[in-house]
């Protein structure tokens, strides 16, 4: 019966630590690991059951071992609940919407409406098809956003600032605002990844991630907002962050605020969309808002430049 006990508390302990190994690994190691470690803060908060589970089998080890495990997974997550310091930004104040509209079935009334209230000045929009950019522009998103301009994959940057548009990868848009104000060239990116949703894509999303342009936090200033298919948990990911970029969501301690999928869906939420803007940059706000028809939620950041 005692060896029992002990076969079964490693039972439970095993596969927290091999997804702990993994997650610590640096890389996103094949099709459905990339799928899987999105989920890292549900295992996270589950891990912490299983140094339980082995007390009350009364197998001491595996309960060590067990809260190491838990211990080191939040770890890992918890920082994204706690607001970061900022730093001493004076300059203008850049308000960022990014929204993926799911092929146009979010009435274009609740975006312009969203954009109007938060008084957006930038605005990233992923899954536009003509049809719903033009219904857009006989709304009046151009009398918000007199500047536009389309990528592949209908993604479209709209601003109320000009900008010089600039070569982009597939599926983004990538321009240099003229800021008001900004004594730096501020280029924005609209941003929107291949989805990892079957293994033929597994390259198309490994392509898409390593096409995310670095910050260069000593030359001008860049921001990166949109569907970006990835969580925090992916290293492609991570690595970008540690070129010079801050996660508007977990600077203000909301990187746990998932944008996708919303109320409805079996899956688990994940925050997928986000709002990228180097280091120098404060984030004043950040906050999620639910989009009609979407399956993902837009992120809004506002920004104070250096």
């Amino acid at each position: 019966m005692g060896r029992w006990r002990t076969v079964l508390a490693w039972a439970l302990v095993a596969p927290f630590l091999m997804w702990t190994v993994l997650r610590l690994s640096g890389i996103d190691a094949g099709f459905r690991w990339i799928q899987l470690v999105s989920f890292t803060p549900y295992v996270a908060g589950a891990a912490f059951a299983v140094p339980v589970a082995a007390l009350l089998l009364r197998r001491r080890v595996p309960a060590v071992a067990g809260l190491a495990v838990a211990v080191v997974l939040g770890g890992l997550v918890l920082p994204r609940l706690l607001e970061e310091g900022q730093p001493e930004a004076k300059g203008p104040v850049l308000r960022v919407l990014s929204a993926n509209i799911r092929f146009g079935l979010t009435p274009p009334d609740r975006l312009l409406g969203l954009a109007r209230e938060l008084r957006a000045d930038v605005l990233s929009v992923q899954e536009l098809p003509p049809g719903t950019r033009q219904k857009l522009e006989e709304k009046g998103i151009l009398d918000l956003f007199p500047h536009t301009a389309n990528g592949t994959h209908d993604t479209t940057l709209y601003s109320r600032h000009p900008f010089q548009a600039r070569v982009a990868p597939a599926g983004a848009v990538r321009a240099v605002l003229d800021v008001p104000g900004s004594a730096q060239r501020t280029e924005f990116m609209a941003v929107h990844t291949c989805a990892p949703l079957h293994p033929g894509l597994g390259r198309c999303w490994r392509a898409a991630q390593a096409e995310l342009p670095a910050a260069t936090p000593e030359g001008e200033l860049r921001i990166l907002a949109g569907d970006f298919n990835a969580t925090l948990d992916h290293a492609s990911l991570r690595g970008l962050l540690s070129t010079g970029y801050r996660d508007a969501a977990e600077v203000r301690g909301a990187g746990l605020h998932a944008t996708w999928p919303t109320a409805g869906w079996s899956t688990p939420g994940i925050v997928i969309d986000h709002v990228f803007a180097d280091r120098r940059i404060a984030v004043l706000d950040y906050s999620v808002h639910d989009l009609p028809g979407s399956d993902h939620r837009a992120v809004y950041a506002e920004l104070r430049l250096p």
